[in-house]
């Protein structure tokens, strides 16, 4: 879910940079709009779902060198 989220919001920042290098300048269409906002949510929750994959790694290293339960 980490590289989904922050892979999607990667892939809006390029073709948000090629449309513009291509010259499309109309970017009130729908699709264009979702492209856009794409990276504004999609970062945060990548960021998130790091931070929840650290903490349940560590977790469950702490638990193992304990020799579980």
């Amino acid at each position: 879910m980490v590289a989904s989220a922050i892979g999607l919001s990667v892939l809006a920042f390029l073709a948000i940079i090629i449309a513009t290098l291509v010259g499309v300048r109309d970017f009130d269409s729908s699709i264009w709009r979702t492209i856009i906002l794409l990276p504004l949510f999609g970062l945060p929750i990548g960021l998130v779902f790091m931070i929840i994959l650290l903490v349940l790694s560590t977790r469950r290293r702490l638990r193992d060198a304990r020799g579980g339960r």
